[in-house]
């Protein structure tokens, strides 16, 4: 009798074991499967996110450049163009050079520099314009853009020679504003052109006269 109930006690027991590793094992596979499942979407998500941020229509460095015809240079940041099929002066949008052809003024030192320099980058390759978010004209009636030859910034190029100062910043129209302050510092560390002259650059233009 005792052989009996000792049989079927192990028999007992060997049902309760078998049952609790089965329980054991389908849980670790459910809690691998749950690992993995949120490792994939952790990856997709950041993935989509990332394919999303590269592919955003809207994005702040994203251009929407115009093709133009270069009419002539008038001055160190103004032109006239071909616009959608009409004559329209262009204004650089945050430069300033120094005067040549203001009316009641003065031709300013580095003024003809400036000039000769926009004639010829906006002379030198395929001409382009980009408008900013806020007006695309001033009160004289004249597009603010900025200006691009063959993909690259006319703005830029005469800031970082020394050529222009950051000017006229007016939001929303200041998409590259931080930009163009490192090139104006690149050129002001260098003394280069309008930053040779102490004093001559002031926040409201430029002092002085080509004698």
């Amino acid at each position: 009798m005792k052989k009996i109930l000792i049989s079927m006690i192990a028999i007992v027991l060997s049902i309760t074991l078998a049952a609790c590793g089965s329980h054991h094992a389908a849980k670790n596979h459910s809690d691998s499967n749950g690992t993995e499942q949120v490792s994939q979407d952790t990856q997709s998500n950041e993935y989509n996110q990332t394919e999303q941020k590269d592919g955003m229509p809207h994005s702040k460095n994203q251009k929407k450049l115009i093709d133009v015809t270069l009419d002539r240079a008038i001055d160190g940041d103004t032109i006239k163009v071909i616009y959608n099929g009409k004559k329209d002066t262009v204004r650089y949008l945050l430069v300033d050079t120094p005067e040549t052809k203001k009316p009641n003024s003065c031709v300013q030192p580095y003024g003809e520099d400036a000039s000769k320099r926009n004639k010829e980058l906006v002379n030198s390759g395929k001409l382009q314009l980009e408008f900013d978010k806020g007006d695309r004209r001033d009160k004289y009636g004249r597009l603010l853009a900025y200006v691009y030859v063959d993909g690259k910034s006319v703005q830029e190029t005469l800031l970082k020679e020394g050529l222009a100062r950051v000017a006229y910043v007016y939001e929303p129209n200041t998409k590259y504003i931080d930009q163009f302050r490192l090139d104006e510092q690149e050129a002001k560390s260098d003394k280069l052109s309008i930053w040779s002259k102490s004093g001559y650059v002031t926040n409201r233009g430029f002092n002085g006269c080509v004698k």
